[in-house]
């Protein structure tokens, strides 16, 4: 097989004891479910909690195992390498999108002053939490996780380790079911939703295909949200592409099984219609108020993540 020009493509995509006065702040629909994780099926020399399909990739798994975690299965380091097999430098554009979730979260609660934050497609527990960042700016500042991913639920107790002064929730909920999101205690139980707050999409849109309505979901989110509030999105593109880069990369989240929608610049600024872009408006995660010199930057087309920050009026 020919060697590939570098990548040119894309891509966040021992807990302690939980305090009782958390329980609640966990989705109740979601809890019970999956509240004996002692339970385990093998697979291979793995085993895996009950209640967790290890025959199906998830995007938060693949996505740790691109960070060098080790809360991912078979199935979902199999699935990262067909990606990594047509996308070599997978693993920066993870490290690079995750340097851009801290300046911006160290932004937004400290620059910005905004203390709240929504945060959809959470994934798994990692140096750098959300919740983490902002209280260590504003010890005050409330945090709601979403996620679909039951490990992720399995370690739910690192996402709600807040602040004293703070508050932290988690539900377990799925990005395509945005009613099932907002009509969860949890969120209105934790945020003040008549405040400014920051709903985070970061690396997850892309993981909605077409027929999901990708705007419409972004658009129900929104509607919630008072005026002052900040769409914190990024998302993988294929402007960089070749044609035949391009097609090579569908062929690949194809064999992957796990669902994803490369879209353009135009595509991706569409959801931010109706919003106040802050500077420098569309651009890549690389670029958004780095303090690295740009001559020591990744290549832009290696990492091929847009990014934008944009104002509720």
């Amino acid at each position: 097989m020919a060697q590939r020009a570098p990548f040119r493509g894309p891509w966040r995509c021992g807990f302690p004891p939980r305090p009782a006065q958390w329980e609640t702040a966990i989705c109740p629909s979601a809890a019970p479910a999956r509240r004996n994780t002692e339970s385990r099926a093998a697979l291979g020399d793995e085993r895996v909690p009950a209640g967790i399909d290890p025959t199906k990739a998830h995007p938060s798994r693949r996505y740790n195992y691109w960070l060098g975690g080790k809360d991912n299965f078979a199935v979902d380091r199999e699935s990262a390498e067909v990606v990594a097999s047509a996308f070599p430098t997978v693993r920066l554009a993870a490290v690079e999108n995750r340097a851009f979730l801290k300046r911006v979260v160290t932004y937004l609660a400290g620059e910005a002053g905004i203390h709240q934050f929504f945060d959809i497609g959470t994934g798994l527990p990692s140096a750098g939490n959300v919740h983490e960042i902002a209280q260590s700016i504003e010890p005050t500042s409330r945090i709601v996780y979403v996620d679909n991913d039951p490990v992720v639920l399995v370690h739910a107790r690192a996402l709600l380790n807040s602040a004293p002064t703070g508050r932290t929730a988690y539900i377990e909920a799925d990005l395509r079911d945005p009613e099932a999101i907002l009509a969860s205690p949890a969120l209105a139980g934790t945020l003040d939703m008549t405040r400014p707050m920051a709903l985070m999409l970061v690396a997850t849109m892309h993981f909605v295909t077409d027929d999901h309505d990708p705007y419409g979901i972004v658009s129900r989110l929104l509607s919630v949200l008072p005026s002052g509030s900040h769409l914190v999105m990024t998302h993988a593109t294929g402007d960089y592409l070749t044609a035949e880069e391009y097609a090579e990369n569908e062929a690949a989240n194809e064999r992957s099984g796990v669902p994803f929608r490369l879209r353009s610049r135009d595509e991706f600024a569409r959801f931010f219609d109706g919003l106040e872009l802050l500077p420098p408006g569309v651009g890549s995660v690389v670029e958004w108020r780095s303090d690295v010199p740009p001559a020591d930057r990744p290549r832009i087309e290696d990492v091929s993540m847009l990014c934008a920050v944009a104002r509720v009026p």
